[in-house]
């Protein structure tokens, strides 16, 4: 076994920001297998004072295991970033589908869907005895 590096991964384009980086596209260079890696840059995670939420963060993806929420595959750091390499949830976010898709919003019928999964990950996060955010 090697140790988990950016050169484990190649890296594609960006899939969305937050507050402490973004989320690219990545692939494991040894099986092709696609994930997400959410880089969190380590100046802004000290500029907002933010280390115990990273921290959560990554304690709550190793602990759930659930098809609702996103698994942890892998970690690593660089210099500028500390990366969680992610499942990859195809077809983008909700607020993609809510202001994306034709009209702005969608039908009853798919928000109920979409509710449920989100009780669903909730439940699972509950049954971890987790709350977050």
């Amino acid at each position: 076994r090697q140790p988990v590096t950016k050169h484990t991964f190649r890296h594609y384009r960006v899939l969305g920001k937050g507050g402490f980086g973004e989320v690219c596209a990545c692939q494991v260079r040894a099986t092709g297998k696609m994930y997400a890696c959410k880089k969190l840059e380590k100046k802004r995670i000290k500029k907002r004072k933010g280390e115990s939420m990273a921290l959560n963060e990554k304690r709550i993806l190793e602990k759930v295991n659930s098809r609702f929420v996103v698994s942890l595959s892998y970690t690593y750091e660089t210099k500028d970033a500390l990366c969680l390499v992610l499942t990859i949830m195809n077809g983008g976010d909700l607020k993609f589908h809510i202001y994306n898709m034709g009209n702005p919003g969608f039908n009853e019928e798919r928000a109920i869907f979409y509710a449920a999964e989100l009780c669903c990950g909730l439940e699972d996060l509950q049954k971890e005895r987790i709350v977050y955010r």
